[in-house]
């Protein structure tokens, strides 16, 4: 079981996040703690005036709705409700939230089972819970007892698989020769071709980046590109290309262009019914939060194993977002996920008139496929173990992610410009209209 806890200032939107999902009929209430009727009596405004009333009671605290996930192993789909509400029960109780007000969800639009949690941090006597480190401290005792009470897979497995994890190629300890080149991307090819699933070279590359490599076709001009072959390399930490360029099907799994290509088909099959995990993390983390950067944004659904890939024009414009979910090791753009999750609405989401501070970051696959990426995309590997980012959360946030695998790819869009760089247009003077009126 992987437990996350993140705390925000409206228990009203995460209280409507849920329900939301309850009307389109991928949610469901299973049930309530210290509410005064049964579940299936209240409305709403019974919900959310429980909450509210009690909240009231201490008005210094800003942040003070908890919204906790419990997320449990794919192989764990045929949990019943009964003894869903067992472990939240406990585990409400063994964090210190026995006593306060909570609603419990089921949700049904992702690969794994798991409930949210919706609480406050306000007592009934008005006092303070301090959720201070409460995920590596009570939240991580309370995940292993439950583990072993309910007989659940532990998240220590993921611990056990990290060791398995591919690492980038470190260009520095490669000698430029053929051997050294071949035998460092082999290790990479084997593990991404197989496993992630592209739906395009650019796609593809965009993955392989995070590895230092990059499948090279060459310039439209060139003898390579004119005859459909691929060569791969070794990026250095510049994204420029390093060593000696190697032949397709100079390697033994023979990745040409044409193996790549008839992968496309059944990976955009495969990867489609892993969009709403995507959608809903960037919707959570967007829901409590009237403004916040892009770069905080991308924090922010990286601890939920998803690495959002921005890409910048010259001027360093944000014109393209790709989510990669390391977790499904699925990758999409923003406009495969729909129009909310496109880079213009994003920024809109977030509220962001602050696009000077974004500067262009150059990624090592922008420089061979056009793509640039923002920051560090590195691997993000979390269990149970409460990771707290302070950065992003002013108050807690304690996160228990599961392993991941990292890909990236990039969008286009490059029709889009930003309302605030758009230039002003001038107002056309009426014939004999004088400067000085």
């Amino acid at each position: 079981m992987v437990a996350i806890i993140k705390t925000g200032h409206s228990i009203h939107r995460i209280l409507n996040y849920n329900e939301n999902k309850v009307q389109q009929g991928v949610a469901e209430c299973i049930g309530a703690g210290n509410y005064p009727v049964d579940i299936d009596k209240m409305v709403f405004t019974m919900k959310l005036n429980r909450f509210l009333k009690q909240a009231d009671l201490n008005e210094n605290v800003k942040r003070n709705s908890v919204h906790i996930s419990l997320n449990f192993d794919v192989t764990e789909k045929g949990i019943s409700k009964e003894k869903l509400m067992e472990i939240a029960d406990t585990y409400m109780d063994k964090i210190g939230f026995t006593e306060q007000p909570y609603l419990v969800y089921q949700h049904h639009d992702a690969g794994h089972p798991h409930i949210h949690i919706i609480s406050l941090k306000v007592r009934d006597d008005g006092s303070r819970i301090d959720m201070q480190n409460i995920g590596r401290n009570q939240s991580e005792k309370a995940r292993k007892e439950i583990e072993t009470a309910f007989g659940l897979v532990p998240a220590e497995k993921y611990k056990r698989e990290k060791e398995l994890i591919l690492k980038p190629v470190d260009a520095n300890k490669v000698e430029y020769g053929r051997t050294d080149t071949k035998r460092a991307i082999t290790n990479v090819l084997d593990k991404v071709i197989q496993n992630y699933k592209y739906t395009s070279l650019p796609e593809l590359n965009a993955v392989l980046q995070q590895y230092n490599v990059v499948a090279d076709r060459g310039s439209e001009n060139s003898r390579i590109f004119k005859n459909r072959g691929l060569v791969y390399r070794i990026l250095n930490e510049s994204g420029d290309k390093i060593g000696i360029p190697i032949k397709a099907s100079d390697f033994y799994s023979h990745p040409t262009l044409k193996f790549l290509e008839e992968r496309f088909t059944p990976n955009e099959k495969a990867r489609t019914p892993h969009k709403s995990r995507i959608k809903n993390v960037v919707d959570i983390a967007l829901l409590d939060n009237k403004k916040m950067s892009i770069q905080e944004l991308t924090k922010m659904v990286e601890l939920s194993g998803i690495n959002m890939v921005l890409r910048q024009n010259a001027e360093g414009l944000l014109y393209g977002i790709t989510y990669v979910d390391h977790h499904t090791q699925c990758v999409f753009n923003g406009s495969a996920l729909g129009k909310a999750y496109s880079a213009k609405a994003i920024q809109e989401r977030c509220g962001l008139n602050e696009l000077a501070p974004q500067k262009k970051v150059v990624s090592k696959v922008e420089k061979s496929n056009g793509i640039s990426t923002h920051g560090d995309s590195k691997e993000l590997s979390t269990t149970a173990d409460g990771q707290h980012s302070k950065k992003i959360q002013h108050d807690d946030i304690n996160v228990i992610a599961k392993l991941v695998n990292a890909l990236t790819q990039s969008e286009h869009d490059s029709s889009y410009l930003p309302n605030q760089l758009k230039a002003k247009k001038k107002k056309k003077k009426r014939k004999g209209q004088s400067d000085n009126q």
